[in-house]
């Protein structure tokens, strides 16, 4: 049966593992929100994690016809598609003399959160950057999955918001003209911080920024009820140095034959089993969120805690997502 992780937490025998979702939860509002589709089930040998679907190409037509004369055949199109599950999470050591005069701040507690996060940072950024052709344990993410679609918007033009005085109807008739490209009311508009920060002063002062509380008290602010998501931060690896880019990252481009630069994106999801959802193995409530926790019981001195999940995407019809190219914002 499709979840949410909410959904599988109740699912889940493991009280640490039901903590480990709620962690989840509260790192993402994405990942909050996500439905996941737990119906994948490894092959002989427990080596394949594949799931299928259908993708809906072309819809169905209808129209009008005259008395004695038949409708012209039309077919809706579909195309058969799979999405690939993937691993990703990460491991901790902690020496257990560490852990027992670790006092109040819980060492071992304090690394899984640590994780969860950095976790939950890795597939914000495969969500949107995922390629599979450049990185074969990649999910792929919406970046390549709208790339050439009809809702992949604004390829040939900028929107410039870096001038001193923005008119704010600028950036909501852009936005409004990408909305009307989409199959309902998405579920979120996602993109880096300081894009969600525009469209949220646009919206405030034309009137159309609303908030709300979600289960763990956070403020969501939407425009016109869509919920604005900022995607945070990505850190990886520099040669031998960390560092730290947007999920979305602020890129230079050549947009119809001119250089521009400080360029981003926005996309936008509906998310639902005929849209855009996530895919999970079946098993530990539908949620593929996994815990191990280092054992200070047993003999050894250093232990280690590892997190896991195990998930991937699927993008049913092209037009229940969407990404709206080339916002210049510095």
């Amino acid at each position: 049966m499709p979840v949410t992780l909410e959904q599988a937490k109740v699912g889940m025998a493991d009280k640490m593992d039901q903590t480990v979702v709620d962690e989840f939860r509260r790192s993402s509002l994405l990942l909050d929100s996500l439905i996941f589709d737990d119906t994948v089930s490894p092959g002989t040998g427990g080596s394949t994690l594949v799931y299928g679907y259908q993708h809906l190409k072309t819809p169905a037509m209808a129209g009008f016809r005259a008395i004695n004369t038949e409708y012209a055949a039309q077919e809706a199109d579909r195309e058969e598609k799979t999405t690939k599950l993937k691993i990703f999470g990460g491991a901790f050591e902690i020496d257990r003399i560490v852990q027992s005069t670790s006092g109040q701040l819980n060492e071992a507690e304090f690394q899984m959160k640590q994780k969860i996060v950095a976790a939950t940072n890795t597939f914000h950024y495969n969500v949107i950057n995922g390629d599979e052709a450049t990185d074969a344990l990649a999910f792929n993410g919406l970046n390549n999955m709208l790339t050439g679609t009809s809702t992949e918007i604004g390829t040939q033009q900028v929107i410039d918001l870096t001038a001193a005085v923005v008119d704010k109807f600028l950036l909501l008739d852009a936005l409004d003209d990408f909305l009307s490209e989409l199959d309902g009311k998405p579920t979120m508009l996602m993109g880096n911080n300081k894009l969600i920060t525009r469209i949220k002063g646009a919206a405030r002062r034309a009137g159309y920024l609303t908030a709300s509380e979600d289960a763990f008290g956070r403020k969501v602010e939407a425009y016109d009820g869509i919920p604005l998501v900022d995607l945070g931060f990505f850190t990886k690896m520099d040669g031998s140095n960390f560092t730290t880019v947007p999920v979305v990252d602020i890129v230079n481009r050549t947009v119809d034959g001119t250089a521009a630069t400080g360029l981003t994106d926005l996309f936008a999801v509906n998310i639902g089993l005929d849209g855009f959802h996530g895919a999970t193995p079946e098993g530990n409530g539908g949620a593929g969120i996994r815990t191990y926790l280092p054992d200070f019981n047993s003999p050894g001195a250093v232990k280690k805690g590892e997190v896991e999940m195990v998930a991937g995407l699927a993008l049913k019809a092209t037009r229940k997502a969407g990404v709206l190219r080339n916002i210049k914002i510095k």
